[in-house]
């Protein structure tokens, strides 16, 4: 049995059946992807499968569990103040960066900027991960100057280009080392293999959330947890609460705590947030935590510790455009949710977890387009560190690790010195006190296409086919290279925050001339040196 919760009246689905085609038809204009040939045809959007579609930036699948606004700025509501209905889920895609000697078509931008189309258009299913990887998102935008000047009211990062140190693993003459042997840091603690198109999140060191893809069309996928430590697979979501009624698993995230997952009818253009607890491999009671239809984004999600974290976002284009978006929390096995945070404008990225936070990136409470970066706690909800980026910079994705406050940009910018450029950020040093534009900082500059996250003092990011493992402070590097047979886009990082073990993957379909093919998803957890 699946509790449910009341929901707000903004949320319910249409009355009719003419309303509910209508309603699709309508939805599709400006979609980021769009299943059924002609844009004004039934079937509505494909957005969020396989953990992308259209994020908080594009307005893909949308949701309609609007919660009225109450208070102005980008303020943090109250930790229990619980709502009616709700709502976020699915996962985030929005377009990426590619390096300036690709050749393509130039599109001009609203803004003064241009687009640089490099790579075809991509479905995003299963295998979509790697597709985004391979293609970093697919454009690169060129940001033009704004002559605005900065909102007085609040503190901007501002560092200056002597103080950042670049990493270019092409770069001969980059201040930083390659170690020619990977074990001189890590060393391989487990090696699993799973079905070949598995996607798959890691936050912390006990468990992994799993898609795993079916041989049938019903369900497209289930939602297995995978032990880190013991390589013990287990599936604990057979199929959607809703697929009677047409309905699909398209995202999952997990902690030993619990499970949060989203469910969409993309027919109706209806979405689900549940959650439930975790034990011993055994999921407990589905709890419906929020549901909304077309007019609002489909939510993505995180989990941190014992809470769910979702994101509630107006579609750009959709009556509710200009309500506020809403992170939303509540705790594994309870059926109430509550606003943790309140943005008065666009969230930038989908929520990052840590063990025991969860990082967003609301409006900052001004006149002008400013994204600040937030670390929440994920059991009081409570504000733990804040850090605003320079006027309309639109991170790509935004974290947290050992040093602070990471974020990544697959744009260019013609203003913001030191952190104008494509790449992932993130301090030196350590910040204590609040000042990141008096610490020194590190780019490592490639078009990013993972979340980075930290293990060992190393700070772990996505290349191009390897994940690579940064000392900051002996400004070493090291390389964890796929195995043969690796799709396009290599090896990939499924863990995000600080661990003691680190998560990486990828599907292997290999065809040797002597010897057995393979193909499946080989999932390896690496373990620092003491």
């Amino acid at each position: 049995m699946v509790t449910r919760r009341s929901t707000h009246a903004n949320h319910a689905r249409s009355g009719g059946a003419a309303k509910r085609s209508a309603q699709r038809r309508g939805s599709s204009a400006g979609g980021a992807l769009y299943a059924g040939g002609k844009k004004d045809a039934r079937g509505g959007h494909v957005g969020n499968v396989g953990g992308f579609g259209g994020g908080p930036g594009l307005g893909s699948n949308s949701t309609r569990a609007a919660v009225k606004r109450k208070t102005r700025g980008g303020t943090q509501q109250k930790a229990g103040s619980a709502v009616a209905g709700g709502g976020a889920g699915g996962v985030h895609k929005r377009g990426g960066g590619s390096s300036g000697a690709d050749q393509g078509v130039r599109v001009p931008t609203p803004t003064g900027g241009e687009i640089l189309l490099t790579r075809r258009h991509f479905l995003f299913g299963a295998l979509g991960v790697g597709a985004l990887a391979a293609a970093g998102g697919g454009a690169s935008v060129l940001l033009k100057k704004r002559e605005e000047e900065a909102a007085s009211d609040i503190t901007v990062l501002e560092v200056p280009e002597a103080n950042v140190t670049t990493l270019a693993v092409d770069d001969e003459e980059s201040p930083f080392t390659k170690l020619d042997d990977t074990a001189e840091r890590v060393e391989l603690a487990g090696r699993y293999e799973l079905p070949y198109g598995t996607l798959l999140w890691a936050t912390g060191d006990d468990v992994a959330a799993c898609l795993l893809p079916n041989d049938t069309a019903k369900p497209l996928v289930h939602v297995g947890i995978l032990s880190l430590g013991s390589g013990d697979l287990t599936t604990v979501l057979e199929q959607a609460v809703g697929q009677d009624d047409g309905f699909d698993v398209y995202d999952a995230r997990a902690t030993a705590s619990g499970l949060v997952w989203t469910e969409a009818n993309i027919l109706e253009g209806i979405w689900r947030v549940y959650a439930a607890r975790l034990s011993g491999g055994t999921l407990g009671e589905p709890q419906l935590l929020d549901e909304g239809d077309s007019d609002w984004e489909t939510p993505t999600i995180a989990a941190a510790g014992s809470h769910a974290f979702w994101q509630v976002l107006p579609k750009v284009n959709g009556p509710y455009s200009t309500e506020d978006s809403l992170v939303k929390r509540a705790a594994f096995g309870a059926a109430e949710a509550e606003v943790a945070y309140t943005s008065h404008g666009r969230l930038c990225t989908p929520p990052y977890a840590l063990a025991n936070g969860v990082v967003i990136t609301p409006r900052a409470d001004t006149s002008g387009t400013y994204y600040q970066l937030t670390l929440l706690d994920a059991d009081s909800g409570e504000v733990r560190d804040t850090m605003v980026l320079p006027r309309a910079m639109r991170p790509l994705e935004a974290g947290y690790g050992d040093t602070g406050f990471t974020f990544s940009f697959d744009a260019w910018y013609q203003y913001g010195d030191g952190i104008s450029h494509i790449g992932t950020y993130t301090p030196l040093e350590g910040v204590s006190d609040g000042n990141y534009s008096g610490a020194p900082w590190f780019c490592y500059s490639r078009t990013p296409s993972a979340a980075p996250a930290w293990c060992g003092g190393a700070f772990m990011v996505k290349s191009t086919r390897t994940v690579n493992g940064i000392d900051l402070a002996t400004k070493q590097y090291f390389l964890i290279e796929p195995e043969n047979g690796a799709d396009d886009y290599g090896e990939y990082l499924a863990s995000t925050g600080s661990n003691n073990v680190v998560v990486t993957y990828a599907n292997i379909d290999d065809k040797p001339l002597n010897g057995e093919p393979k193909k499946y998803c080989l999932v390896r957890v690496w373990r620092p040196l003491a």
